[in-house]
């Protein structure tokens, strides 16, 4: 292999880029969410409608035709996945709005234990040893901030976190055996049924222009981009590889809402995410230089 061969052009290397730059980007969720000053279910309206139609506008730009023609064409598979975004986004919304930001993410950030559990069962790929126990590294740190900062929120908080977690690890296991899923489909997809959702509960247009230009903001801009991000990393990584690069918003989610709101976590937060980084940096860069084969998902 050339050198000097450029890491956009390798298949490895891109999925690492794709993960980490959608990670990056969904980490201002938790701010977000808090600045956007209104109930969970308006939030969650507001955010998923914008979302899916954002993404239908781009999907149907590159494919003309509308989203929900991919149900038709890729089945269960594409209904389930879109399902699973919404179920992601509406569990990770309540638990911001009802515990602290930090219990939040890093439950959320358990997503990597369910992506490798469903990879091993369901689809019989081999999990090397190295992404196991880069799990356990990251899975120490978790446990490092939740002892600072357990007991600051609420029960539903937490199990509404768990519950995005368990979402995310079976959505990017489903990508991954079905690469050939349009990503911007079952993302926008994901969107309308959350709005659905949130429909019932959500008071539209009891905000302040404020909110609504900051959930404009998460709805055409942040979400979409961090979500088609992450999902097109799947076709180049295996599905717990990308659920590892969540552990960033573990990190960066609760500086960010330190940074501008003063919502400050616990102090093993820090030392925690250092651990988490750290070995996030070591599992990768290796990785980056050699770009090893990746064993192809399933396509069925």
């Amino acid at each position: 292999m050339n050198k000097h061969k450029s890491l956009l052009k390798t298949g490895y290397s891109r999925g690492i880029i794709l993960a980490f730059t959608g990670a990056f980007v969904l980490s201002f969720d938790s701010l977000l969410i808090r600045l956007a000053m209104a109930d969970p279910w308006t939030v969650l309206f507001w955010r998923g409608l914008l979302m899916g139609l954002t993404l239908s506008l781009v999907f149907y730009c590159d494919c003309r035709k509308l989203p929900f023609w991919e149900i038709k064409t890729q089945g269960s598979a594409a209904l389930a996945s879109g399902i699973l975004f919404g179920v992601t986004s509406t569990g990770f919304v309540i638990s911001i709005l009802n515990t602290h930001v930090a219990n939040s993410v890093l439950i959320f950030s358990t997503a990597p234990m369910f992506a490798a559990i469903f990879t091993r069962f369901i689809l019989k790929e081999d999990i090397q040893a190295r992404t196991w126990l880069a799990i356990l590294a990251v899975m120490a740190g978790v446990a490092i901030v939740f002892k600072g900062s357990l007991g600051t929120g609420n029960l539903m908080g937490d199990l509404s976190a768990l519950v995005a977690a368990v979402a995310v690890g079976g959505n990017y296991t489903i990508l991954r055996r079905r690469p050939k899923i349009k990503r911007t489909a079952v993302v926008s997809l994901g969107g309308f049924a959350t709005a659905a959702l949130a429909f019932f509960w959500a008071s539209p247009l009891s905000l302040e222009l404020s909110s609504f230009m900051v959930l404009a903001l998460m709805g055409i801009v942040q979400m979409p981009l961090a979500s088609v991000l992450l999902a097109v990393s799947t076709r180049n990584l295996p599905s717990p590889e990308v659920s590892l690069f969540l552990l960033l918003e573990a990190v960066l989610g609760p500086f960010w809402v330190w940074l501008v709101i003063r919502e400050s976590p616990p102090g093993l937060t820090w030392l925690g995410g250092l651990i988490i980084l750290g070995t996030l940096t070591l599992y990768f860069a290796p990785a980056l230089r050699r770009d090893p084969e990746v064993k192809p998902a399933h396509r069925v």
